[in-house]
């Protein structure tokens, strides 16, 4: 692990990118993850239309975490050994814990994620969000909620670890848009901690 960080400070939370964070173990996460992740479609309700997300998705969770977005309601799969290992090295650079993650696979370049944010109610009112890529570089966009000609654009390559720190989520959207480009698939995995009763 490469605990090399750059900071951005766009106002109202900051983000922190370890660009190299697990670049020697990303070859084999990715490899695991391919193979051994439920990957499913999921079908999403946007402006009263149900429509196929454009990625393929997964939720792993510790017992009684369960997850809400866009109408879709995830049923936690418990942690694999690959997921447990990935966990524990995001929290020691993170300094902080999590129980649950959002696996999105990116298969090509027609596959995104429109703009959102991580605010869903049992994340809390200011939640901490890792963000870990592996696999192709794909770029994500940042905009302010009230502004959206305030704009961030990062890079996220094979082995990263993005922190996107409080309150950024309730003063950001952020999104993967599509691409035209020959780009490879990406796994990109949100950790989160899940506020339970």
């Amino acid at each position: 692990m490469d605990g090399g960080c750059e900071r951005f400070d766009p106002g109202d939370g900051a983000l922190a990118l370890y660009a190299q964070a697990f670049v020697a173990e990303a070859p084999a996460w990715f490899a695991a993850l391919m193979a051994e992740v439920r990957w499913e479609q999921h079908w999403l309700s946007l402006f009263g239309r149900r429509i196929a997300a454009p990625r393929l998705s997964a939720w792993y969770a510790e017992p009684g975490c369960s997850y809400r977005y866009s109408g879709l309601s995830l049923a936690a799969q418990p942690f694999t050994p690959v997921l447990a290992q990935i966990r524990a090295c995001t929290e020691a650079l993170a300094g902080h814990g999590f129980n649950s993650v959002l696996l999105n696979l990116y298969r090509d370049g027609a596959d995104g994620m429109s703009w959102h944010s991580d605010d869903e109610p049992e994340l809390g009112p200011a939640p901490l969000i890792a963000s870990v890529s592996l696999g192709a570089t794909r770029r994500l966009l940042l905009r302010r909620r009230d502004a959206h000609d305030a704009r961030l654009g990062l890079d996220l390559g094979d082995g990263s670890l993005l922190l996107m720190e409080p309150p950024l989520q309730c003063y950001w959207q952020h999104s993967v848009p599509k691409t035209r480009r020959a780009v490879g698939p990406r796994i990109n995995l949100t950790w989160r901690r899940i506020l339970t009763r």
